[in-house]
């Protein structure tokens, strides 16, 4: 197996694990009183931690797609 093959099936990876990582920043802004934030603020934060974690989602389906059943090339 090629180690580029490899390195690129491990950031898919850990690109998918970060999608769910920035859909839960966004959900904890928007629904915890833990801190002293306004309301508006934290929909401030939220909304594009929200947009950036969709973004990411339609880049790490590409990588998924492209590293596990993409065709190999030949080098």
């Amino acid at each position: 197996m090629n180690s580029n093959k490899m390195y690129d099936k491990v950031f898919a990876i850990f690109g998918t694990v970060m999608v769910f990582f920035y859909f839960g920043l966004a959900l904890f802004l928007l629904t915890t009183d833990l801190f002293d934030i306004d309301k508006a603020l934290r929909i401030v934060l939220a909304v594009p931690l929200f947009i950036y974690a969709l973004y990411r989602v339609f880049l790490s389906y590409e990588k998924i797609r492209d590293s596990f059943f993409g065709k190999e090339k030949d080098e």
